[in-house]
């Protein structure tokens, strides 16, 4: 295979047709493209340049490795070219996906002061299910998305908390809990506990779903359910009960839900995820205008 150098010495002399123009055109000395093209011609067994003390010209050989590989290296620079614009640059768009109204209303607001500064980046957001971040992210779909933590997978990266709110138990409207002014986590051996999907990252079901109380009590499974709202129904129809943020008494009032605080439960906390291999200028300057809105 060639190596870059390779291939630059060789299109300059053949466009300048003079080794010490082709040096100062590539910033090395006449020696280092001479020593260059005499490598190149051991390796293809044959002259590529006619040379004279007055004159250089490509010789058959080398003019038909002129005419393949000028395009294809033109095409190979644009790419890269491209490449940086992309990672570098604020030109193109940003995909941000957010869970439920209040986290909608975070982003949107972030999203305003992002382009103020950068006006040029055109932000989508999408309202996405619990389940389908991850993967949305994973396949490149999104570009970001606010979700709650803790979410500890290797190939993405986790932003500063943005959100940190009280954690309540949402209950069904008959349980005795609902009469309660709070709740303790080793409550939940008392009640079954709705479940989320094997699919979501384990640290977030360990947080949310805990198979045992603090205490090493054992928490009754109850049924799963894959969307927010599908948790609540399930809660209002008195199968199990679930831990939510204090958003939920604002945004998701219901007749057949009381949400009740817990008294010795940390706060639920909120953050940007990106992939690690997309952490591009535009991904950097969004999670960063976020932390400085909040």
């Amino acid at each position: 295979m060639l190596e870059r150098h390779e291939i630059e010495a060789f299109l300059a002399v053949a466009e300048e047709l003079h080794f010490g123009r082709a040096a100062q055109r590539l910033h090395v000395s006449t020696a280092r493209v001479s020593q260059t093209i005499a490598k190149l011609e051991r390796r293809t067994a044959a002259p590529l340049f006619h040379r004279t003390s007055r004159r250089v010209e490509l010789t058959a050989i080398g003019a038909g490795l002129y005419e393949g590989l000028r395009p294809a290296w033109a095409e190979v620079c644009a790419a890269f070219e491209q490449a940086v614009a992309a990672g570098r640059g604020f030109a193109g768009g940003l995909e941000i996906a957010f869970e439920g109204a209040a986290g909608g209303q975070l982003l949107a607001q972030v999203a305003e002061r992002f382009r103020r500064g950068h006006p040029e980046c055109a932000v989508s957001l999408r309202e996405a299910q619990l389940v389908d971040l991850v993967p949305r992210l994973r396949d490149g779909r999104l570009d970001l998305a606010l979700a709650t933590l803790p979410i500890d997978e290797p190939d993405l990266v986790t932003g500063p908390a943005l959100v940190s709110e009280a954690r309540l138990l949402a209950v069904p409207a008959g349980h005795p809990f609902a009469r309660r002014p709070s709740v303790s986590l080793e409550d939940l051996a008392r009640t079954p506990l709705l479940q989320l999907p094997d699919t979501l990252p384990a640290a977030l079901r360990a947080d949310r779903t805990p198979r045992t109380t603090p205490a090493g009590r054992p928490i009754e499974p109850g049924p799963g359910a894959s969307t927010f709202n599908e948790l609540l129904t399930l809660v209002g129809a008195g199968q199990g009960v679930f831990p939510v943020g204090a958003h939920a008494r604002r945004y998701y009032v219901r007749p057949d839900v009381v949400y009740v605080p817990f008294s010795d439960s940390p706060p639920l906390r909120w953050a940007l995820l990106w992939r690690a291999n997309n952490a591009t200028a535009r991904v950097r300057a969004f999670a960063e205008a976020a932390r400085q809105l909040v």
